[in-house]
């Protein structure tokens, strides 16, 4: 229930990204700018804004910043697209280049646990304090 405007910028915007997602985010968002989002002070996500189309569309690069991850900076692709519905958003978050199902399967959970936050804070509401996925995963 917001415009695609206010939706892109907690995808553009430090300040309004942790809002939703995250305890620190560094963003510059343009091709080949940075794309670094600390998500609970254990887990920090990393990669390049590949193309920013303002309030339509932003792609960029997504990876893992600990040593060893199967999935290092960088190495899938997260393509946003807004499209405007009355004085409402249709969100469309597509990953891909996830190389395991396990690894799908928990982007999955993450990226529906973030919208929901999204959905309240672009609307004005505090999601609350950030839980990441996986401690809400420990109380299942």
């Amino acid at each position: 229930d917001a415009r695609p405007e206010t939706i892109f910028s907690f995808f553009t915007d430090p300040q309004k990204t942790v809002k939703s997602k995250g305890i620190d985010a560094k963003l510059d968002p343009r091709p080949g700018g940075c794309y670094r989002v600390n998500i609970n002070g254990n887990d920090v996500a990393v990669g390049k804004y590949v193309e920013i189309v303002p309030f339509t569309k932003i792609i960029f690069t997504w990876g893992w910043e600990a040593h060893g991850h199967p999935m290092p900076p960088g190495s899938s692709v997260v393509e946003i697209t807004l499209t405007p519905d009355g004085a409402s958003t249709v969100v469309r978050l597509r990953h891909s280049g996830i190389p395991s199902k396990e690894l799908r399967d928990l982007h999955a959970m993450g990226w529906d646990h973030y919208s929901s936050r999204l959905a309240m804070a672009a609307t004005g509401k505090n999601p609350g304090p950030n839980q990441t996925i996986t401690q809400d995963m420990k109380h299942n």
